[in-house]
């Protein structure tokens, strides 16, 4: 069940742009950025597979030139909640599979999805995209600690990004923002069946001519409902009772096919 509902956010004073009064003075005005969504919250049933995130929203005060001549661009995001993130490397030790050492990251966004008008690396430079952590190839991965005697940095990283796209958790959508000439715009993010729980931020920033000139975020509950999370309060809340509880439905269980399936 998807509780649907409108959510707008605030932002500071952006940054300042020239235009030309009716009286042919300059004046300064405020280039902004407005968002809404399609909901605010998500439902995590039984029988979920997946869900739309859609936002929308509206530029403030553009230079009709430049947006007529496309050097306005949009860039939107959802990130999940942050958790410490581990790479694990894996070598062939007398013919056996183990792990041999492995990276912690600090915490990182458990699920990550991005739209833009074009591609990114064709908006902002990559300094400017490192400096914001925006895109999966620039989200900041600072280590946090290791094990073994960790080779290459950077392997981890390139692992990392890897992993996460290709389970689908994190995902890159270069052209899924529709920016209209009226300053209009909107983009449609796909939520994963294996998206985390718990609170997301999504976020949209707008350049202009390649510069990060306005930022807006809202948030974004997924929750789960019903048993999946009458079982997961009570592994955080009761875990030794959870725990015996798993032991005797295991026991039982067991029993119970020994009885069905035993030879006479």
């Amino acid at each position: 069940m998807v509780l649907s509902g409108s959510a707008w956010a605030q932002t500071p004073p952006q940054i300042p742009a020239l235009t030309t009064s009716p009286y042919g003075q300059p004046q300064t005005v405020r280039e902004t950025i407005e968002i809404g969504a399609s909901t605010t919250e998500i439902a995590i049933t039984s029988d979920f597979r997946g869900a739309d995130f859609t936002m929308f929203g509206a530029l403030n005060n553009p230079d009709q030139l430049l947006l007529a001549i496309g050097q306005y661009d949009v860039i939107v995001t959802l990130a999940g909640p942050l958790d410490l993130a581990t790479v694990r490397k894996k070598e062939r030790v007398f013919g056996i599979w183990v792990n041999t050492s492995s990276i912690s990251f600090e915490p990182l966004p458990e699920s990550y999805a991005l739209a833009s008008t074009r591609d990114v690396n064709s908006i902002a430079s990559p300094e400017v995209l490192n400096d914001i952590g925006l895109g999966v190839n620039h989200l900041p991965l600072v280590t946090a600690g290791y094990a073994g005697e960790p080779d290459n940095i950077g392997e981890f990283r390139q692992a990392y990004r890897r992993l996460k796209l290709s389970d689908g958790i994190y995902r890159n959508d270069e052209t899924g923002v529709r920016l209209e000439r009226t300053g209009l715009f909107w983009a449609t993010l796909r939520l994963p069946a294996n998206v985390p729980n718990g609170v997301h931020t999504a976020r949209a920033y707008l350049f202009k001519s390649g510069d990060f000139i306005a930022q807006r975020e809202l948030r974004l509950r997924v929750v789960k409902t019903g048993i999946e999370q009458a079982i997961t309060d009570a592994a955080h809340q009761t875990p030794l009772a959870y725990g015996m509880l798993c032991v005797l439905i295991a026991v039982i269980t067991g029993w119970s096919a020994s009885i069905l399936f035993r030879k006479d």
